[in-house]
């Protein structure tokens, strides 16, 4: 293959200087006007960029032990606990499925897979989750997504691809199933095991339909309903009504806080994300 001209590097450069722009201009945007103060906003007509008199009051608010506090804190718990419960559920059925001669493992893997094409209503879950008493609990945010069609799909494929006479070896030494899984399968699974609880993860941080159906104690609202009212539905805060804090910098602030653990943790997981999607996908 011929080495690209100047023409062709210098296409490329500016292309990657343009599009790195526009992704890392909206953020920028963000964390400038949630540092900015009133006369700051005032000034750029809501949108800053560099803010001349930073403050740090709206994180100040947000940390200050009201509803965003409160809503942070919900978050955090439901993503870890809803992560690790999704993970258990999803390994133990993945692996189920991916032996052969289980009894109903057929019925069960089509009973999955029927609920990635045909999805329950709102009504029916509603009336679901309030018949099993999930109606205002945190239970509500993690029961109902407790296991994800397409992560069950990833994560059998990927453990059907496993050499089987390793798993024939381990047995012949006298492992039964639940030793195979923790001490062979799952330590030879770490890359896609990394990607799934990844998923798993986000989809509890920014999840808040669950919570806009099923939870009427706004004590118990998740970080993610909680900027949906002040962002989207325009909810005021106390403390941007007596003129504190500028409402806009808390909105932007709320974003931020929602935004970074998630965008901390991914570097340590990104060198598995390529590897673990390709290795359990589907093969043809």
């Amino acid at each position: 293959m011929e080495r690209p001209g100047w023409f062709g590097r210098g296409g490329k450069i500016l292309a990657i200087v343009l599009i790195s722009a526009v992704v890392v201009y909206p953020f920028l945007a963000v964390v400038a006007t949630s540092l900015s103060s009133e006369s700051d906003i005032a000034a750029s007509g809501g949108l800053v960029i560099w803010p001349s008199h930073p403050t740090f009051e709206a994180y100040r608010y947000v940390f200050s032990g009201g509803i965003v506090s409160q809503a942070l804190w919900i978050s955090f718990l439901v993503t870890v606990v809803g992560t690790a419960l999704s993970m258990a559920a999803t390994i133990g059925m993945a692996y189920g499925l991916s032996r052969s001669g289980v009894v109903g493992g057929r019925f069960f893997l089509a009973t999955a897979l029927f609920t990635m094409l045909f999805t329950p209503g709102v009504i029916p879950m509603f009336l679901t989750v309030q018949k099993l008493g999930l109606y205002n609990t945190l239970a509500s945010l993690v029961v109902p997504s407790l296991v994800s069609a397409f992560n069950l799909v990833v994560l059998r494929s990927f453990f059907m691809n496993l050499p089987a006479e390793l798993l024939d070896a381990a047995r012949i030494d006298g492992l039964g199933d639940w030793r195979i899984l923790t001490r062979v399968v799952l330590p030879l699974s770490k890359a896609v095991l990394a990607v799934v609880a990844l998923f798993y993860a986000v989809s509890y941080w920014n999840a808040f339909f669950n919570a806009l159906l099923y939870l009427n104690d706004t004590s118990k609202w998740p970080l993610a309903l909680v900027l949906r009212g002040l962002v989207i539905g325009g909810e005021a805060t106390s403390a941007a009504n007596e003129g504190i804090v500028p409402q806009q910098a808390v909105q932007m602030a709320v974003v931020v806080v929602s935004v970074v653990p998630i965008a901390a943790v991914y570097p340590f997981l990104q060198r598995y994300f390529t590897k673990g999607v390709l290795t359990g996908a589907v093969k043809g």
